[in-house]
């Protein structure tokens, strides 16, 4: 016996382009992160290519001032990670108003903004080195 194929024995693949997580530092707070696709991997290097430049330059430099420089730069390029991969947020209010992506980033709870920019690193697949 043959086994054949036909279209009607293929099955169709499905692919959610975010991940859900629950937040370890805000109870009951949810947030999605999108997953890494060929276009968002060429936005992501766009957004963060400048950024990246000047911050190595301004680590190379000695003087506390090319330090606090790198720093902010950095600081920088973390808000880029946040705005680049934070695509949804449930269960938090922020100033009475329903949290959005862009106000998490902006004025929500540090310790959120930490867990999400973690996992926004981590579904990027990209080493230390290649994340700066």
């Amino acid at each position: 016996m043959t086994s054949s194929m036909s279209l009607s024995d293929s099955r169709t693949r499905s692919y959610d382009s975010v991940v859900w997580h629950d937040s370890a530092a805000v109870a009951g707070v949810r947030y999605a992160v999108a997953r890494m696709s060929l276009g968002r991997r060429i936005e992501l290097a766009r957004r963060m290519r400048e950024v990246g430049r000047k911050m190595e330059y301004f680590e190379a430099g000695t003087e506390t001032k090319d330090k606090l420089e790198a720093a902010v730069l950095a600081a920088e390029l973390d808000r880029e990670y946040l705005a680049w991969g934070l695509t949804a947020v449930e269960g938090l209010e922020i100033d009475g108003v329903a949290a959005s992506p862009e106000a998490v980033i902006e004025k929500g709870p540090a310790e959120l903004a930490a867990e999400i920019l973690e996992s926004v690193k981590r579904e990027t697949g990209l080493s230390e080195a290649e994340q700066k």
